[in-house]
Parts: structure tokens; sequence; C-alpha cells
């Protein structure tokens, strides 16, 4: 698949998590894993078809990988996790975004030093950066609803993304 493509599809699973996670969600397990095993697993595989990556290029991989999980863990430390209509709910905060900036410009250095040291950068996918991010945020938050005692919302039965504000289920 295009490189452009697979850029217009990741900005879109972006901007519709961000926006739901903003205006408040139910909060369920395959909304919260889906993003970032998607995104990971893309990102693993172009690594993958990448021919002529050295030992430093992988272990430069693992070193982002780590980095991105633990900046995307402290993004999900920020996340307000509540119960509504007896479910668990998840909203996106003014502190979520400030931590989303500071993890950007983190990353950001990291792929400059990638590029000083002469690493390929081929082997750096932003899927991947973007998809351990999210799994980061995913583990956190997953963990402090398992915590809270109150039960996941139920996965929603229409299928696609739901649109309207209506978050009753009729």
């Amino acid at each position: 698949m295009d490189s452009r493509v697979h850029l217009v599809l990741i900005a879109v699973v972006i901007v519709v998590v961000v926006v739901r996670r903003l205006r408040g969600e139910p909060l369920n397990a395959r909304d919260l894993f889906a993003p970032p095993v998607v995104l990971t697993g893309l990102g693993g595989w172009v690594v993958l078809q990448r021919h002529g990556l050295g030992a430093g290029d992988y272990a430069w991989v693992a070193a982002g990988v780590g980095l991105g999980v633990a900046l995307g863990a402290a993004r999900g430390a920020t996340i307000r996790v509540y119960e509504r209509e007896g479910v668990l709910w998840q909203r996106y905060t003014g502190r979520t975004f400030l931590v989303a900036a500071l993890s950007l410009a983190v990353m950001a250095g990291f792929a400059v030093l990638a590029e000083r040291g002469g690493l390929a950068p081929d082997g750096r996918p932003v899927q991947l950066s973007i998809g351990v991010g999210f799994l980061g945020e995913a583990l956190v938050v997953g963990r402090r609803g398992l915590s809270s005692g109150i039960p996941f919302a139920p996965e929603q039965r229409s299928s696609g993304i739901r649109w309207g504000s209506d978050r009753s289920g009729r």
C-alpha cells in the first residue's frame, strides 16, 4: 500500500480517537486497545519489510518502543476515568494535551538523535511510534478502569464510527 494512503489512514484513526475521547466516550476494551494494536502491528510490519537494517537500527527501534510506551503511559495517567450510566467512561483533559505535546517534542528529539547517529529513517515508521504511544495510554487507562470496580462499557452494537452525540444506545 502506498505510504501516503497509510498516512491518511493513520491521520483518520487518530482524529477519530482524539475527538471521541475529548468529548468523552464509554470505555470498552475494543475501543481502548484496537487502535494501538492495529497501528503497532502496521508499524512492526513496516520495520520487518525493510531490508538492510542493522543491529543498531533494531536497538533504536526497541528503545523507541520503550520510550513511546512510557510517554503514552504518562499521557494515560492524565485521562479522566469516571462512572456514567453505570459504566466506565473516559475523557481527555487539558493536561492530556500538554503531556501529548511534550511527548511529541521528546519523540522528535529522539528522531533527530537517530538521524545524527546514522540510523536508517526507514526503520522508524510513524505508525509504530503512534501505536506504541496509544498502547502505553491504553495500558494505564485499562488498569485504572479495572481497579475502579466499575464495569467497562459494552461494545456498541452498530458497526462503524458513531458520529452523533446520542450515547444512550437508541
